[in-house]
């Protein structure tokens, strides 16, 4: 039994909860659909299953299918996010073991798994469910421009893969906590994964693109909130193209640059120094402007892991000195996340 279909902004009905696979992995960067909903959804996850090979955990007890089914996982969500989202062969055993266990199989690949002859079948068998989550809907529009009603917020970034989504569920969080009408608008597997809808943007014809974003931030009421996630970076020499739809689609009040310190290379593009916080910031605005003249900056977002807490608070400081904006990082939290989230607000 196939279910990919059609998804639209509402609610996508997933077979919880999960166990996380990881295959054979050995890039935590890879592995951040995992990282996601352990972090974002960990009452959905009961543990992972991991390859011979795999160098990277998310921490969760390791299982087989079957333990993972007897503890009562309905699902087996493949957590990887690799260059061109392959299923490779060497992991496909693993999924039809994942079938005769019982659990349905989610995935958020560029590869489907119904195109897949021997997961087809085995499905087919036994009954399963085989759910593409990265399939746009049907009928997209093109972008007509139109301003919309309600306040809108996008995260960008210097790169991919550094903390756009974690920004922006964070920041709806923060907002709801202040007693704001917010909806976080998924726009990757793993935020669609988390929130139970949105739209994959990185899987949306070009020429649609910005009309995606349109009908995914709707008209709303004048006080309501659309915190927006983020794709790629607008510099990006392969992903420029589905930032700049988001961008013109999401038409953005504010924006929030999301960055992570010493990363001095684009990822999957070996030679491409990373773009500056500056100029993403007016670029940003530049081309912002061409759907929201009063589009503007609301701070910026630092993710600092690699860093221990002295280190990370004392750069923040300096470059929120330096850019005039607060900088802060999400997951820290503090009184640093409190001042972006008020600069947002104003």
């Amino acid at each position: 039994m196939n279910a990919p279909a059609e998804r639209m902004v509402g609610t996508l009905l997933l077979p919880q909860p999960y166990v996380l696979f990881l295959g054979d992995v050995t890039i935590a960067g890879y592995a951040k659909t995992a990282f996601g909903l352990r972090d974002w959804a960990a009452e959905k996850c009961v543990g992972e299953i991991r390859l011979d090979g795999a160098t990277v955990t998310t921490g969760l007890d390791e299982m087989t299918a079957a333990e993972a089914q007897s503890r009562g996982a309905r699902a087996l969500l493949i957590g990887v996010a690799n260059p061109g989202g392959v299923i490779p062969a060497s992991w496909r055993a693993s999924l039809v073991e994942a079938l005769e266990a019982g659990l349905d199989l989610i995935a958020g690949m560029h590869m489907r798994l119904s195109d897949i002859p021997e997961l087809a079948t085995a499905a087919q068998r036994l009954g399963r469910q085989l759910i593409d989550v990265r399939v746009p809907p049907a009928q997209i529009p093109i972008a007509n421009g139109r301003k919309r009603s309600g306040k809108r917020l996008l995260t960008v970034g210097t790169d991919c893969a550094l903390g756009k989504k974690y920004t922006a569920l964070a920041l709806a969080g923060a907002f709801a906590r202040r007693g704001l009408d917010v909806d976080f608008r998924a726009t990757g597997q793993t935020g669609i994964m988390i929130a139970g809808g949105g739209i994959p943007m990185d899987a949306v014809i070009s020429d649609f693109e910005a009309g995606a974003a349109e009908i995914l931030s709707p008209d709303a009421a004048t006080g309501h909130w659309d915190v927006i996630e983020g794709q790629g970076a607008i510099t990006h020499p392969a992903y420029a193209g589905v930032s700049l739809g988001l961008l013109h689609g999401s038409q953005p009040d504010v924006f929030v640059v999301c960055h992570e310190p010493g990363r001095t290379e684009m990822i999957g593009t070996a030679g491409y120094e990373l773009t500056s916080i500056e100029e993403i910031v007016e670029l940003t605005l530049v081309l912002g402007r061409r759907t929201n003249s009063a589009i503007r900056c609301g701070g910026f977002s630092f993710n600092t892991s690699a860093m221990g807490a002295a280190e990370a608070a004392a750069l923040m400081a300096t470059e929120s000195r330096r850019l005039g904006l607060p900088v802060a990082d999400p997951m820290r939290g503090g009184a640093a996340f409190d001042a972006l989230v008020e600069s947002c607000l104003a």
